[in-house]
């Protein structure tokens, strides 16, 4: 049995804003269930408190610099056996909305002070010097928020491993060189090899040089955050680091995401009831005020309206949608501009493109039964959760040739002779034109209702729960274990 500390900055049902809530509120669940001691710590952010009762005071830190005293609260997390540690200091955390950024949709100005106070909290729970009487054998840090407590650790004379698991590399918790001084960390870490990143403070370089194994959350993006396309200027460090650099793949609540009982759905549905998943396409259309029409691919998009999920793309064939027996639901929230063109054209073209500004966890259930296809048109994409929940309810999803889609999908070739393993439509490039190729394959795919129910089934009998991606999780401690050993070695 491994002790694993497992800290991040959202947690799946307490705060979320993105797949890395997710993975923090699925993985170490899947860890417990393989018998592993993890508790999970993270911010105690005053909106948790909304949602559920005041957790228990069991520790208090007093940091150097730090005005006051730091408590550290637990609780379970909601619906499991799992604890969850709080770290509480209201004068970093107690704020409502987004973790991260201002009702303006700024970056808060204190980010860097208070995610330098979130990572020595770890790091002294990860040291037992909060009093818990409980010592990790490893730390699971995530993302950039996590990324001190790697490089704080390395110092101790006696320390459990570090995993670093990097989630989106275009986040990386960059400030300026004076931060650093504020911040009073070691002087040792200002340098090329260690904190410094172009004469900035770089977050997520503590947990890219100094763990002892890093991980990204898919095999392809494991690959691809080494080029120069994908590495955001850190692909030469983490070449370096290559061998000691690996992809899992993300898994999914497969309890929360399962067609066969979900609640959100007119109809449920098994792989063993197909039939039963018809009902749901109509009442999609009805809900968003579409035509009633079985013989239309009904498509949908859920997801941030931004750049990197390629909504352009799909903004930019909407015209000529029109010419296409085809409708389009679009479901999200982002970039103000590119909302307000989406209401647009759903005004203009309002028998083919609906749109909902915002997000909502009955509708994206809904979408993910009542849409035949799912676009996916990412421009880079870590991991993707869409693609796999689309697999799980039968939308065949369209997605571009990167990272965890290229990793998840299987494409059907152009002979259709693999239809025995193939699972949806892969983007060959990343242009409207390609996603506008695909869809008319999709199209002509679709009339052939045979081969249609062949993809279905085949996506729907894919695991994509967390247990195997929590197994090689397991693995992954035991690597960084005999690499933090040999390194204490004298």
């Amino acid at each position: 049995m491994l002790k694993i500390l497992f800290a991040s900055s959202e947690v799946q049902p307490l705060m979320k804003t993105g797949g890395l809530a997710d993975v923090s509120g699925a993985l170490p669940v899947a860890l417990k269930n393989l018998r592993h001691d993890v508790r999970i710590i993270m911010p105690a952010y005053g909106d948790i408190f909304k949602k559920t009762k005041r957790a228990q005071r069991i520790a208090a830190l007093d940091l150097p610099g730090i005005a006051g005293e730091i408590s550290i609260l637990k609780k379970k997390l909601p619906g499991t056996s799992v604890d969850v540690y709080l770290v509480d200091y209201p004068p970093a955390f107690q704020r409502s909305g987004n973790p991260y950024v201002n009702s303006e949709g700024q970056p808060w100005r204190d980010n860097a002070e208070r995610f330098a106070l979130f990572c020595r909290s770890v790091c002294e729970v990860a040291q037992d010097r909060a009093g818990l009487n409980w010592l990790p054998d490893v730390v699971h840090c995530n993302d950039w928020q996590t990324g001190l407590a790697p490089a704080l650790l390395q110092s101790e004379t006696a320390r459990p491993a570090t995993v670093f698991t990097i989630h989106n590399l275009a986040y990386q918790g960059l400030f300026p060189r004076e931060i650093f001084d504020v911040l009073g960390l070691p002087d040792q870490l200002w340098s090329p090899e260690a904190l410094e990143f172009h004469n900035q403070l770089s977050f997520i370089k503590g947990g890219i040089v100094f763990a002892d194994r890093i991980n990204t959350v898919s095999p392809r993006y494991a690959r691809e955050i080494q080029t120069a396309e994908f590495g955001y200027g850190l692909e030469g460090l983490l070449k370096h680091r290559g061998n000691k650099l690996s992809g899992i793949l993300n898994g999914i609540d497969d309890m929360a995401w399962n067609p066969a009982d979900d609640p959100h759905l007119k109809s449920t549905y098994s792989i063993e009831t197909i039939a039963q998943k018809k009902p749901n396409k109509p009442a999609l259309q009805a809900a968003f005020d579409l035509p009633v029409n079985p013989d239309v691919l009904l498509l949908g998009f859920i997801g941030r309206l931004v750049g990197q999920k390629g909504i352009d793309l799909i903004i930019s064939l909407i015209p000529q949608l029109d010419n296409l027996p085809v409708q389009l639901i679009v479901l999200g929230a982002g970039d103000h501009k590119l909302e307000r063109t989406l209401e647009e054209l759903a005004s203009q073209h309002s028998a083919t493109i609906k749109c909902h500004i915002g997000y909502d966890e009955t509708l994206s259930h809904q979408i993910e039964a009542g849409c035949d296809v799912f676009l996916m048109p990412s421009r880079f994409e870590p991991c993707g959760l869409n693609q796999l929940y689309s697999l799980r309810y039968g939308a065949i999803p369209i997605v571009n040739n990167v990272g965890g889609l290229a990793d998840s999908v299987t494409d059907v070739d152009e002979q259709h002779s693999n239809l025995d393993i193939a699972t949806g439509f892969i983007m060959k490039q990343t242009s409207g034109t390609a996603l506008y190729n695909q869809i008319v394959k999709a199209i002509d795919m679709y009339q052939d209702q045979n081969k249609w129910s062949r993809l279905i089934r085949n996506g729907m009998s894919r695991d994509f729960s967390w247990t195997p991606s929590a197994a090689d999780y397991v693995s992954l401690y035991e690597s960084a274990l005999l690499d933090q050993s040999h390194a204490s070695k004298p």
